[in-house]
């Protein structure tokens, strides 16, 4: 059995480890970019559950991730006293990791694997002829910008949120460091997620543009937790809302970002992907057990299973970012009271605890 994925990103990096141990050949094609992507401070949150489905590959992961114990939200009206506390666990409720950390490991990993190649397409040679000369079961396509995705996945539920995410890197003084926190800011949501105990990457969405020094008086603004010593080098990306419509093509199936971007205000995005990743793996484990092939039934399983699901996801994490916005447009005056109630009943923040680790379930 040989399936074709599509993208050199961590998704592919993931689902190619996860489908070798499965005895699956895998071929991976990608496209040399023109500007490559600078992933040098970029970090991502991993929830507990879905970083023990990842740490069962590659147990070096443990080293390279930090434990995230607990969540405080704040609001404008008050940085000192949070309105939401998802209290302290023993078990970590998340992990931060940095991207190109966690990239490296799974790209080394991969290199001892027989059965998988790499394979680069240049711009100007023809994806569809590369693959046309190989007979793959599959065809995965985590990449956005490819001709595979411009033809068959170009219909999309699209929202643009005209504003851009800041993320730094903060070096500061040695502390106990296993709280994340979240304010929602009159500019915008800002969240400080710990890597260790002497630095903490700063994830902070702005609706207007800023230069380095007004990102980094804005963040000194609002921090409360750390001595701050200096700041790394600042990156920024566009944030936008993206659903494909269409889940598959005969045999291709559209992934990843490619099938789903949300905003990172609760830090869902990669987590969505893992539950993917999930998904299709049992479905590919269900085939086998029954002695039926691996063909485009599997594609319409998983958009059986999974499309509804994403939908209500991230249209739940678009509107929880939109209530946040609206509220910050009038002062913060609704918000405290109402998620205060709702945040000291142990049921909701239960729920919501479940909610942000497994996600929505059938």
């Amino acid at each position: 059995m040989k399936i074709c994925l599509i993208g050199n990103g961590l998704t592919n990096l993931i689902l190619a480890k996860k489908l070798i141990k499965k005895k699956i050949k895998i071929d991976l094609f990608y496209e040399q970019e023109e500007k490559p992507l600078n992933f040098n401070i970029r970090t991502i949150g991993i929830s507990n559950d879905n970083f023990n489905f990842i740490l069962k590959d590659i147990g070096k992961i443990k080293k390279i991730s930090w434990p995230i114990n607990q969540i405080k939200i704040f609001n404008e009206l008050n940085t000192n006293e949070e309105f939401i506390d998802f209290k302290y666990l023993k078990v970590p409720r998340f992990f931060v990791i940095k991207y190109k950390e966690i990239l490296s490991l799974f790209e080394k990993s991969l290199k001892k694997e027989k059965n998988f190649r790499k394979f680069l397409i240049k711009k100007k040679n023809n994806l569809f002829s590369q693959l046309k000369t190989k007979q793959y079961n599959l065809i995965i396509n985590s990449d956005l910008n490819n001709e595979l995705s411009r033809k068959y996945f170009f219909q999309k539920i699209n929202k643009n949120y005209y504003s851009n995410a800041y993320v730094a890197i903060i070096n500061h003084n040695n502390i106990k460091n296993n709280v994340a926190s979240q304010i929602f800011t009159k500019y915008g949501p800002i969240a400080f997620l710990p890597i260790s105990n002497k630095q903490t990457s700063v994830v902070f969405s702005l609706s207007h543009k800023k230069n380095k020094n007004e990102i980094i008086s804005l963040i000194k603004k609002y921090n409360t937790f750390y001595k701050i010593k200096f700041f790394s080098d600042i990156q920024n990306f566009k944030l936008n809302f993206s659903i494909s419509r269409k889940y598959f093509y005969k045999n291709i199936l559209c992934f990843g970002e490619n099938l789903h971007k949300i905003h990172p205000v609760a830090g869902q995005g990669f987590n969505m992907i893992l539950r993917d990743i999930k998904t299709l793996l049992c479905l590919i484990d269900e085939k086998n057990s029954l002695g039926l092939p691996i063909d485009a039934s599997v594609l319409n399983q998983f958009k059986e299973k999974r499309k509804h699901l994403n939908f209500i996801f991230a249209k739940g994490v678009d509107l929880i970012y939109e209530l946040f916005r609206f509220d910050s447009n009038f002062g913060n005056i609704y918000s405290r009271d109402l998620i205060k109630f709702f945040s000291n009943k142990k049921y909701i923040n239960k729920i919501a605890s479940k909610f942000a680790d497994k996600g929505l379930s059938i």
